[in-house]
């Protein structure tokens, strides 16, 4: 798809969804591809107001993108759903393709894999990711498991709160080929943290403080990490696990990269352009008070 010399609007959807940072990293790529009169805006939805929304895009809209619980809830509401977000199970970007007909055509993407594997390729460096751990079962360990998969890593292990929540994404891992061990996270157990150092890649996919624990348990276990983590939330920055993890030697990647990095691939599926990703980095820093 090509950016056409008009302008074009886009959206970050969510409930809630005026903590995003979305709308930062887009302005900044638009700014610095010189499209002039694009617009993004946070636009707080919910379940039930998402079909009135989306049923009501016309070829002025670039496209969406989507936080959960809309991830899934937008799948019905598409023409097409790429093989990747099939497979995973999850859409985060909706692609609004003019058809020079009153509606124009709903396309369903998943970045977050694409953000995953290049926020996890930051901190690996040359090194393989051949043992994995994702702790979480919701829409983003789905994209994880892909991303371990594209890292070379089908066996990884998922550890969730509860066994049997974990229904949806055993069928997103049966879907991609991949074959995860799914066992109980239990931060006052001593094989956690036995786990953890023994993984290459571990990411957290919980919400926000609900690591906290396992926080906890690496600190009191004393144990010497070297394995990567990624966290995906970003706020607060850094988190309880972060911290406890660079402290016991691992190597850590901030939510804020997957992020950079999902958003990047948007603007291309949005504007038909290459993302500007160092103004878009740039941009992200300012946001967050990183110094420049």
């Amino acid at each position: 798809m090509s950016a056409t010399s008009s302008p074009r609007r886009a959206a970050v959807l969510g409930h809630p969804v005026a903590h995003s940072l979305s709308p930062v990293l887009h302005r900044a790529a638009y700014a610095a591809l010189g499209l002039e009169g694009w617009t993004y805006e946070a636009i707080d939805t919910t379940e039930e107001q998402l079909p009135a929304l989306v049923n009501g895009l016309d070829a002025s809209w670039a496209g969406l993108s989507l936080t959960m619980p809309l991830k899934h809830a937008v799948i019905p509401l598409l023409d097409h759903v790429d093989p990747l977000a099939n497979v995973v199970g999850a859409v985060n970007t909706l692609v609004v393709q003019p058809t020079g007909g009153r509606r124009p055509t709903f396309v369903g993407t998943n970045t977050d894999v694409h953000g995953l594997v290049a926020a996890l390729r930051e901190g690996l460096g040359e090194r393989d990711a051949r043992t994995a751990v994702v702790l979480g079962a919701g829409a983003t360990a789905a994209s994880t498991l892909a991303a371990f998969a594209q890292l070379g890593c089908t066996d990884p292990t998922v550890l969730v709160r509860s066994l049997g929540r974990t229904g949806t994404l055993q069928r997103a891992a049966h879907r991609m080929g991949v074959e995860p061990r799914f066992e109980v996270l239990d931060p006052a157990s001593p094989a956690l943290a036995a786990r953890l150092a023994g993984a290459d890649v571990v990411v957290a996919t919980l919400p926000s403080r609900a690591a906290d624990p396992v926080a906890d348990a690496v600190t009191a276990s004393g144990a010497a990490l070297a394995g990567v983590l990624l966290d995906v939330v970003y706020d607060p920055r850094p988190t309880a696990l972060s911290a406890a993890w660079a402290r016991a030697g691992g190597t850590v990647v901030g939510g804020e990269r997957m992020l950079l990095h999902q958003a990047a691939e948007q603007v291309r599926l949005m504007t038909g352009r290459v993302a500007p990703l160092d103004a878009m980095d740039r941009a992200l820093g300012a946001a967050l008070g990183v110094p420049a």
